[in-house]
């Protein structure tokens, strides 16, 4: 057999990382016994692919390749380190826990597995939805930091510190009861809608997206709704993610430059998917107070359907980031409320709202306050300061395509005041 260029060999194991990670994880937990050994196996797997697969060819099926190689190397390690004493009535738990060769007939994803360990009571909301990021998708400690706008090795000894609990307090592999599911539920949601947004706009590297990561979530939430067809914060987080991914293919140009909504050709949108979006979303809305998901995807919808920029009702998106700041206060939501103000009444009603945000910590780190500062300082033709905003914006930002469109604005204005 010939050998595989490094080149292919290295752009192959990248590929499995993106599409198969979770998927060899998910398959690999339950001979491993905790999380821990589970990545380091799945790790090693990924190791070996790249020191092999050059000489014996790319596998057909990466992902069973890799499940494989990462399920040996578990039970290596289990039985070099754990005595048949411990380890015999250990592996009993698990095989009746997780039952991981039975396909169940509800659930048609292994990753959801993982998705409800991960999600377990016993761990505060935030170390939830972090761990569930590295483990299920494989994003770095730096990228989940980033999804949470905490620093690096903060969000790494929550991380660690999660994955001990679950293996101190045996926590099963499994979907919960149903019984279980009504309080279990909220922190799954908020873990797919976690994965999805961070694939939308990937927190750095070269693409605007991770289009794995953005599909995994609309991928998931549709698995959720299959498990459960009759919970409306399901179909809102599945209507949420219809309406806003419909605009994905009009959010950059042919030269791949950053459009903004404003000037997004709304011909390209996916108007099968915002129906779809805005019928889900009306079962999300029946007959309860609306979730936090649903007044999300509200927004999003009023967006979708407004046949333009100018035809787009300001007021209403006002009124329902009000309503969600009641239902759901965080700062990006104040920061995006803002926003809206600032287009809803003017940019200099805009701008004092983003400024009453300037002391928030959790914005500290985050570029998009600089860059919408920037944008009403530069309407309001405050120009030496929107000069600042964006050279702010642009050291907070990692995303490439988001810091060319950055550069851009400053050229642009720049070259305006020297005029």
């Amino acid at each position: 057999m010939p050998e595989v260029a490094s080149a292919a060999v290295a752009a192959a194991v990248a590929d499995a990382h993106r599409r198969e990670w979770a998927f060899v994880l998910a398959a690999t937990v339950s001979i491993a016994g905790d999380l821990d050994s589970a990545e380091e196996a799945v790790q090693d797997a990924y190791a070996s692919a790249l020191a092999t697969w050059g000489a014996r060819g790319i596998p057909d099926n990466t992902g069973a390749w890799l499940t494989t190689v990462a399920r040996r190397r578990a039970l290596d390690v289990r039985r070099r380190t754990v005595t048949a004493q411990r380890a015999i009535p250990k592996l009993v738990h698990l095989a009746e826990a997780t039952a991981f060769d039975r396909v169940d007939e509800d659930v048609p994803d292994d990753r959801l597995r993982l998705i409800f360990t991960c999600c377990h009571p016993s761990l505060n909301l935030d170390a939830q939805v972090a761990l569930t990021l590295r483990m299920l998708c494989g994003l770095s400690t730096a990228d989940v930091a980033r999804a949470f706008l905490v620093p690096e090795p903060t969000m790494a000894a929550r991380i660690t510190r999660a994955k001990k609990k679950i293996n101190d307090a045996h926590i099963p592999y499994r979907i919960p009861t149903t019984a279980e599911l009504p309080e279990r539920v909220d922190a799954v949601l908020a873990v797919v809608h976690l994965v999805f947004t961070t694939g939308h706009t990937a927190p750095s590297g070269a693409n605007l997206m991770r289009r794995d990561l953005a599909e995994r979530g609309h991928e998931l939430a549709w698995m959720l709704r299959l498990l459960l067809p009759a919970n409306r914060d399901v179909a809102a987080l599945l209507a949420l993610i219809l309406l806003t991914d419909a605009r994905r293919d009009a959010r950059q140009d042919g030269s791949g430059r950053l459009v903004l909504l404003a000037d997004q050709d709304r011909s390209r949108w996916d108007h099968r998917a915002i129906s779809e979006g805005v019928a889900m979303l009306r079962e999300a809305l029946s007959r309860r107070a609306p979730s936090r998901f649903a007044l999300m995807a509200a927004i999003a919808a009023v967006h979708d359907e407004a046949c333009s920029w100018d035809d787009t009702d300001w007021p209403e998106i006002v009124g329902l980031y009000d309503l969600l700041l009641e239902t759901w206060p965080s700062p990006v939501v104040a920061l995006n409320r803002a926003i809206a103000v600032g287009f809803a009444v003017g940019p200099a009603e805009g701008l004092a709202e983003l400024d009453r945000l300037a002391d928030e910590p959790q914005l500290s780190r985050y570029g998009y306050l600089a860059a919408a500062r920037a944008d009403f300082l530069t309407r309001l033709g405050h120009t030496p300061e929107a000069k600042l905003a964006y050279e702010e914006a642009l050291i907070l930002t990692e995303n490439e395509t988001e810091r060319s469109f950055l550069i851009a604005k400053l050229a642009g204005i720049a070259g305006a005041d020297q005029k």
